[in-house]
């Protein structure tokens, strides 16, 4: 028995909770994986998983098993890796999802610069505002908003989301302008459904918080699809700084309820923990955190104008 080849092929088996996704990520049949994870249950006297024809969940002792195996397979990946070059330079293909929020516009830039740095890494990056689970899709890293659900995955913050509500002049010189949270339900609004609060929107003043859900005329998963139709002046909108900034110091969109200011998300990079040894992983996040700041380009501006905090 080959024990590492074991032990990885339990790890993957325990994170994708399938043993033919697990399969298809080592390059390998199902029956191979089925294989070894049986030697390495005789090998140690005990049953590593509860198998049933729809579900395969670790044992107890499994449990206890798989936190040594994965913190074993992230550091031999990791040695493995910087042995393939004394120099421990970062090689091989990079799997990314990303949110198009940040994607467009904004990480074209940063990645010209990444892979001018490492020439050496493949950056194979799918864009979607889906949310994905790293471990079952085979993504190396998912930059997103919702914070990771599952202990076998890390979660590292890049920047804060901040979010305004916002309309163009026409809009505003044919409606009144709202000037507490609860008169956006007078208006018709647009929205971006994908939100990790849902339909709870959390407005801030002073030390009080105001709670409301409004009812989104038009909703949609694309922040940019909301942003073209806000600007034909039919609706308010409520777009992230990311995607709104420029239009709002043109003046095209005019910023609206400042002084309540929406809770802020984390967009993060979310890993394997398997992964959090991985060289070229480690290198694209601290690239992208030497980069950003709490406070990006596209922010500064608007928080210099006091219109988000």
């Amino acid at each position: 028995m080959d024990r590492l080849l074991s032990i990885e092929a339990f790890v993957r088996v325990a994170e994708t909770g399938n043993f033919a996704r697990a399969a298809e990520q080592l390059g390998v049949t199902r029956s191979v994986i089925s294989h070894r994870i049986q030697q390495l249950e005789t090998f140690i006297n005990a049953p590593l998983f509860h198998r049933s024809t729809r579900h395969v969940r670790l044992s107890e002792i499994g449990e206890t098993y798989y936190r040594e195996c994965a913190d074993m397979v992230a550091g031999f990946n990791s040695l493995t890796e910087q042995m393939r070059d004394l120099r421990a330079k970062p090689v091989g293909k990079l799997r990314v999802q990303m949110l198009p929020g940040f994607a467009i516009h904004h990480f074209g830039r940063l990645l010209a610069e990444f892979t001018e740095l490492y020439p050496d890494i493949e950056v194979d990056v799918i864009v979607n505002d889906r949310v994905v689970d790293p471990i079952e899709e085979g993504f190396d890293i998912a930059f997103q908003m919702f914070a990771p659900q599952a202990e076998a995955l890390i979660e590292r913050k890049l920047f804060s989301v901040r979010r305004l509500f916002m309309a163009t002049p026409d809009y505003l010189a044919r409606h009144p302008t709202p000037r507490t949270p609860e008169d956006l339900l007078n208006h018709r609004i647009a929205l971006y459904e994908g939100y990790p609060t849902r339909n709870r929107w959390h407005f801030h003043h002073g030390t009080e918080i105001i709670e409301l859900s409004l009812p989104g005329h038009i909703r949609s998963n694309s922040v940019h699809l909301l942003r073209d139709f806000a600007l034909t002046g039919n609706a308010l909108v409520c777009l992230p700084t990311l995607v709104a900034s420029d239009d709002l110091q043109s003046g095209k969109l005019v910023p609206l309820l400042t002084e309540y200011p929406l809770s802020a998300f984390s967009f993060s990079a979310v890993f394997p923990a398997t992964q959090r040894g991985a060289l070229k992983v480690r290198s694209l996040i601290d690239f992208l955190v030497n980069r950003l700041t709490d406070v990006p380009d596209w922010d500064r501006p608007l928080l210099e104008k006091g219109w988000i905090r």
